[in-house]
Formats: C-alpha cells, sequence, structure tokens
C-alpha cells in the first residue's frame, strides 16, 4: 500500500500576513505628522516588519473628514495594484493595538541614483526635469530638479489619478531590484482638485503610450460595478469614487501630464 500523498504547507500571502497576523508595536516613526508605529507581524510561520497607523493616532484636517486616512491610504494601494505598476508597498486595513488602521508592509531603503537635487541655473541638465525655483539662504534661489526616472513618472501619473495633496521627497523609497514605491498617502481621493507635488517635471506632455494602456484599464475598473469602483467603495466616498473616475477620463482626454491649477499651492511643504 503506498504512503498517502504528502500535501506541502500553504504559503502565507503578504495580505494575508499584513490582515490576519499578530501585530507587535516596536517602536514609533517619531518624524510622522500622524501616529505611525513600527511593528513586526507574524502568521503561520512567516514573520515581516510593517507600519501601523491608527486611526485613534490621525490628527485632524480641515479639508479631510477625520479618521479617513487610513481607508485613503488603502485606496491609494488598490488603485496602484490595479495600475500593474506595483507602486505602493501591500497595505491593509485591521486591527491593532490602539483599534482599527493601516498596515502597510516595511521598505527597507536602498542606495540608488539621486533622485532629487538642487542645482545652479536656470535649465536642467540631461536625465533631469525642474521643478521650479527654491530658496536657498540670503535671498538666493537654486534650480530645484527630479530625475528624468520612468519610474518617477509613473508615480506621476498615479499621484494625478488619486489627486495626491503631499507627494513629498521623503515619500520616495528606492529598494532593491529596483523598484520604487511611494508612500503616505492617507490625504488622497479629495473631490477638489488638490494636486501638490514633486514630480512636475513632466507637466504639459505627452502621456506615454503606457500610461494612456493603464489609464484605459483604470476606467474600465472605476466603472459602475467595476472590480477597482468595488473595492473602492468601502474605502473612500460615492463622490470621491466618482471624481476618480472623472480625473481617468480627464487625462485620456487630453492625453497629458496635468499642470499645476494655480488655485492650490502646486508643491508640498517642506518639500523633502
Amino acid at each position: 500500500m503506498s504512503a498517502p500523498e504528502r500535501i506541502p504547507p500553504r504559503s502565507v500571502t503578504t495580505a494575508e500576513l499584513l490582515a490576519e497576523g499578530e501585530l507587535t508595536v516596536r517602536g514609533r516613526i517619531r518624524d510622522a505628522s500622524n501616529a505611525a508605529l513600527y511593528c513586526t507581524v507574524s502568521y503561520d510561520g512567516r514573520e515581516a516588519t510593517c507600519v501601523y497607523k491608527p486611526v485613534a493616532g490621525e490628527r485632524p484636517l480641515w479639508d479631510f473628514p477625520d479618521g479617513t486616512l487610513a481607508q485613503r491610504e488603502v485606496a491609494a494601494y488598490e488603485v496602484s495594484e490595479a495600475t500593474g505598476w506595483g507602486l505602493v508597498p501591500p497595505t491593509v486595513l485591521r486591527d491593532g493595538p490602539y483599534g482599527e488602521g493601516m498596515c502597510q508592509l516595511w521598505v527597507e531603503v536602498v542606495p540608488d541614483g539621486e533622485l532629487l537635487a538642487l542645482v545652479e541655473g536656470e535649465e536642467p541638465e540631461p536625465g533631469w526635469k525642474a521643478i521650479g525655483l527654491a530658496e536657498v539662504g540670503d535671498g538666493e534661489t537654486a534650480l530645484l530638479v527630479h530625475a528624468d526616472d520612468e519610474r518617477l513618472r509613473r508615480l506621476a501619473v498615479l499621484d494625478a489619478v488619486i489627486n495626491n495633496a503631499d507627494r513629498k521627497g521623503g515619500h520616495l523609497l528606492p529598494a532593491a531590484e529596483g523598484r520604487l514605491y511611494g508612500i503616505d498617502h492617507g490625504v488622497t481621493f479629495n473631490v477638489e482638485n488638490k494636486l501638490r507635488t514633486l514630480l512636475w517635471g513632466w507637466a504639459g506632455e505627452p502621456l506615454t503610450g503606457e500610461a494612456v494602456e493603464v489609464l484605459k484599464g483604470l476606467k474600465d475598473g472605476l466603472s459602475e460595478g467595476g472590480a477597482l469602483a468595488t473595492r473602492l467603495a468601502v474605502l473612500i466616498t460615492p463622490a470621491e469614487v466618482r471624481a476618480t473616475r472623472a480625473r481617468v477620463e480627464a487625462l485620456l482626454e487630453s492625453g497629458r501630464h496635468p499642470e499645476p491649477s494655480g488655485e492650490w499651492p502646486a508643491i508640498p511643504w517642506p518639500p523633502v
């Protein structure tokens, strides 16, 4: 009689680990504007480090409803996943030691080429895109530039879709295998145009063919009853889902990266 077939243990997915694992607080990230806790999470033999941001630790904002930043972080991850670009680390909404909050996989930053710089002159060197002039002290200014990098360009498209009001340099995390992640997406998805970013280098330029195809996919996913619209519906308001769909449609209609509206400060402060 043959021995019974051994079934290999099922691998725990990252989403399961973050959502179902035991969350242990190890410390606090002190430079965060809202409560952000450095944690470990373990589940069925797998362990990882993560960031846990409880809703109870969110500071009230005049232009966003109280207690909604964690949901917006998860919504940004859902849109990122729908693009296929994987620009936001895995993020879930879950209960934790201090109540419901956002839990996001920790990203270990690795040395990478410079993404932002201050340079002399009025025009950027090849390989760089101009953001604008910045005061550097004693009444002097320098040109703030970012790398002409396709990873940043993809993030610029994502930010336009989710209406990111706070894309700072410190929210860009170069990771292993040439990956680049964006983090801190609590102030996103507002119905009003609030796009504030350091990634203005492509403003007014035609979207890449890749970006156009991605936006077409987002448009389908955001249609009434679409898969992405359904996932977002439990995280943001119906009006915010409609506004997201409208932004995608506007990008497709123009075929270009958005430009600063002039109605809202275009660059976040501080920029890093």
